[in-house]
């Protein structure tokens, strides 16, 4: 699913002219194989190919269980929309509010699918009420989303900008309304990601125990990988290199213990 993600955000994002992503929302709110004619070439065995996944991981799941992939087309299905009014924004070259590009770029951080693809192999703890409440994309999910997306946007600062025509980031844009440094703009960021992760405990503690393995999974573990791999301002997600020191102490180097 991040595979799959992940080439759909650079072709709305970098790729794909703006009249192409439109003809892409089409077809994945069409969600049929026919809708591929409708696509440039390049983008139709993309498009078949993200359905035959579908189709996959439903082959996958046990019959009791497949119910599941419902749920996740309709989150990707409406992530695409929110990549289509990214580019339509980059399209028209327009510079968002803070407040708007924040509510815009969490939606497109996509936690509601990856909570949703975590779930479906998560056996007895993924019920019914567990894909519901993802479904309803509550605060707490939101804030998963809000601690991605913006310790991303700390680490594309940090990094520069690698495309130049894409839309400006949260950080960007609240140093364009509030006229501050890059510095300033990452402080105020990362208190962001400080009150998120505070929204998220508190949920914890709350929740109806029935949904907390659901959230512990799928949301608290999201935040945490997003931690490690946008840890410091690094990117992992986009450079391996980044992660590669963490990986190779955690399975290839042995743990020294005392005799």
């Amino acid at each position: 699913m991040i595979a799959l993600l992940t080439l759909m955000d650079d072709t709305y994002d970098a790729h794909a002219t703006f009249e192409e992503c439109e003809k892409l929302n089409e077809a994945i709110q069409m969600w049929d194989k026919s809708a591929a004619s409708i696509l440039p070439e390049y983008l139709q065995e993309f498009y078949i190919k993200t359905l035959d996944c579908f189709n996959e991981f439903e082959d996958i799941l046990e019959p009791g269980e497949k119910f599941r992939v419902s749920y996740l087309q309709k989150a990707f299905m409406l992530l695409s929309k929110y990549y289509l009014e990214e580019a339509k924004w980059c399209n028209e070259n327009y510079m968002p509010c803070f407040k708007d590009q924040v509510e815009l770029s969490i939606k497109s951080a996509a936690a509601p699918v990856l909570a949703l693809s975590a779930l479906m192999g998560m056996g007895n703890d993924a019920t019914k009420d567990s894909l519901e409440w993802v479904n309803g994309v509550p605060d707490t999910l939101n804030a998963a989303g809000e601690i991605g997306r913006l310790l991303n946007d700390i680490s594309a600062f940090k990094k520069g900008r690698k495309n130049k025509n894409d839309v400006a980031s949260s950080l960007e844009c609240y140093m364009e309304e509030n006229g501050t440094t890059g510095d300033e703009a990452t402080t105020v960021l990362k208190a962001m990601v400080e009150h998120a992760w505070r929204r998220i405990n508190q949920a914890c503690m709350v929740i109806d125990r029935a949904l907390l393995p659901a959230v512990k999974f799928a949301v608290v573990n999201q935040s945490k990988t997003n931690e490690i791999l946008y840890c410091d301002g690094q990117d992992a997600y986009t450079f391996g290199g980044d992660v590669v020191g963490l990986v190779t102490s955690l399975f290839l180097k042995p743990v020294p213990v005392p005799v």
